[in-house]
């Protein structure tokens, strides 16, 4: 049974942007992937040619490089296949290549000296008379 919804996938030649974009588990749902795309954050290369999408219908074809900037992280995706169903995470992530550069891990700001382990309970007299030292 998963040949035949192989087989219908192969049969798309064409499918909207906003469509295949929350197909491909990029965007939780289609209305803000439809809104994404509208607003213009979308930019589309095929054959070499980069060009502003703000239309959702705009139709997506495999080998397109959609890129876009989301949560300050610029992804871009090659598009491998299009897709009938938006199915498990697995199935999704076969829809598209990510080149995206690696995300930039923010450091940790430094521990607090004012913080204490949960589960310590109230500071005793000495630990006040700690704190109070570090805060002067």
């Amino acid at each position: 049974m998963s040949d035949a919804a192989g087989d219908a996938a192969d049969t798309v030649t064409t499918q909207r942007l906003d469509q295949w974009l929350w197909h491909a588990r990029l965007f939780k749902t289609r209305t803000l992937a439809s809104k994404f795309v509208s607003d213009g954050h979308v930019r589309v290369t095929r054959n070499g040619e980069t060009s502003r999408v703000e239309k959702p219908s705009f139709s997506a074809l495999p080998g397109d490089v959609i890129s876009f900037s989301r949560a300050d992280r610029l992804r871009i995706i090659v598009v491998e296949r299009l897709a009938t169903r938006r199915g498990p995470a697995a199935e999704a992530q076969a829809l598209y290549t990510d080149q995206s550069p690696p995300q930039e891990r923010s450091p940790k700001p430094p521990a607090s000296p004012f913080l204490r382990d949960k589960g310590l309970g109230r500071p005793t007299k000495k630990d006040r008379r700690a704190l109070d030292a570090l805060k002067s």
